[in-house]
């Protein structure tokens, strides 16, 4: 999912929530593409940013390389 809150913010609800991160990066137009390890965090993420969800495509940047958590 895209996300239009900075990845710092991203990841630290995710740690409130208890939401393991498959992978996480910066978008180059501002906001955050997270990947949840399970379909279960990702439907806690989804709440949890409900009104900062980006709909529609987005730019990301190429080869990137994700890290690991």
């Amino acid at each position: 999912m895209n996300i239009a809150l900075p990845e710092a913010q991203v990841a630290a609800m995710c740690e409130q929530a208890g939401v393991r991160i498959s992978d996480i990066e910066t978008l180059p137009a501002g906001g955050t593409h997270l990947v949840c390890v399970t379909s279960e965090g990702a439907d806690e993420m989804r709440l949890r940013s409900k009104g900062h969800l980006i709909e529609g495509m987005v730019k990301r940047f190429p080869f990137y390389h994700a890290r690991r958590y």
